[in-house]
């Protein structure tokens, strides 16, 4: 097995029998950071994702392959083998590389894996060590725990679409499965607490993460707005329950977003707007009041900002500290100089691919001694059975 030296994750072992978004984004993310991460999936099936296309990735002859983009977004430094575990030898052989795991991360339905041996309550004895992670729509507990969860039922039940959208709209979910994919955020953050305890104690755990609890947290301000004072917040559309004015806003010639934090952002932005005067109103010179004042104040940045184009604007609020940006498309934003610095978009070569890489994604994660890595594409469905035996069982078996 490749490793980079210097990888934060190099030798942990993780077991991933997850599928579609949320585990599999929390299982490469380990993999980024150097863990040797197996993905176990169904014969001949596979991951749902590979079939969530178009687009789908075009082999080396042009033609389409069954590996959609979508897949390939949340699967990369991974290893696949195809394990039928309602079988007698799948199961043994599940719990072969149990035995070598450091993390096992699942999202079956509650109860889901206790036909086939591989609950967390059934293995925990014989696997003390190991850290297992259980991904679900509702949590292991409470009236919902046995329904199935997906991000888009997550996103109206947890209350962010009862914020998004124009106010006199229909709720409006958010654009990418943020749910499924924070839920992998927070559950690698749980998987790397409990290594960390691991490491004090030599104890593994079980972590129950639900796609619902963590829409709930993130709802943050918004969500602690209502807690403090129980009045349910009205769809802004583009604006900000907490600031104004931070928001789109038309110019002569294509959108912009002016995202005024303070008062001060505000009086240098009206002198440059050509509108000094709204700085000194008292309906508007403090945050509070503009805030009161939304609509009216709204409508006069409105006026301004139309009256040039947004390259200008953009050019002189960025010179005197006025927060504000283009409202990009996804080809402006792969085109902007500074994403384009940042390496946002990575190139890994790829021998089944046309071209014979595939583009994706970059880890955001910026760490000067143990940054991630990128060693393997996302696999197709079993390419790596007789490596991973041979790697974790130091045999080569059949499956």
């Amino acid at each position: 097995m490749e490793s980079s030296q210097k990888a934060a994750l190099a030798g942990i072992k993780v077991l991933d029998l997850s599928r579609i978004l949320a585990g599999p984004t929390a299982a490469q993310m380990l993999g980024d950071l150097g863990a040797d991460v197996v993905k176990v999936e169904r014969p001949d099936e596979g991951d749902d994702t590979r079939k969530w296309g178009p687009p789908y990735v075009r082999g080396t002859s042009g033609e389409e392959t069954e590996e959609s983009a979508y897949y390939l977004s949340a699967n990369r430094n991974k290893r696949s083998i195809a394990i039928d575990i309602s079988s007698g030898p799948g199961q043994d052989l599940v719990h072969r590389l149990i035995a070598q795991a450091d993390v096992l991360l699942e999202n079956y339905k509650v109860g889901g894996l206790s036909k086939y041996g591989l609950a967390y309550e059934q293995i925990k004895s014989r696997y003390p060590r190991l850290i297992y992670c259980s991904v679900t729509g509702f949590g292991q507990t409470g009236p919902y725990a046995s329904r199935p969860g997906y991000d888009f039922l997550i996103q109206g039940m947890g209350g962010i679409m009862s914020l998004t959208g124009e106010p006199r709209g229909e709720p409006m979910k958010v654009g990418v499965g943020i749910a499924d994919v924070m839920t992998g955020m927070y559950a690698t953050v749980g998987i790397l607490a409990a290594l960390r305890h691991r490491e004090r104690t030599g104890e593994g755990q079980h972590i129950d993460i639900s796609l619902l609890d963590t829409q709930i947290s993130w709802l943050v301000n918004a969500g602690t707005n209502y807690l403090t004072d129980r009045q349910l917040p009205e769809r802004l559309g583009n604006g900000h329950p907490n600031i104004v004015p931070y928001q789109v806003f038309s110019t002569a010639d294509a959108p912009m977003i002016l995202a005024v934090g303070n008062d001060s952002q505000f009086r240098r932005f009206c002198e440059v707007a050509g509108i000094a005067h709204l700085a000194s109103d008292e309906r508007y010179a403090t945050n509070p009041m503009r805030i009161r004042n939304r609509v009216s104040l709204c409508e006069l940045v409105d006026v301004a900002l139309k009256k040039r184009a947004r390259s200008a604007w953009l050019r002189e609020l960025d010179a005197i500290g006025v927060p504000c940006g283009p409202v990009n498309n996804l080809e402006e934003v792969f085109a902007d100089p500074h994403i384009k610095a940042r390496g946002a978009e990575l190139s890994m070569p790829c021998g089944w691919a046309d071209g014979g890489e595939v583009r994706l994604l970059a880890n955001p994660l910026r760490m000067s001694l143990t940054p991630p890595s990128y060693r393997r594409p996302p696999p197709r469905l079993n390419e790596h059975a007789a490596e991973v035996l041979a790697d974790w069982l130091d045999k080569r078996e059949t499956t």
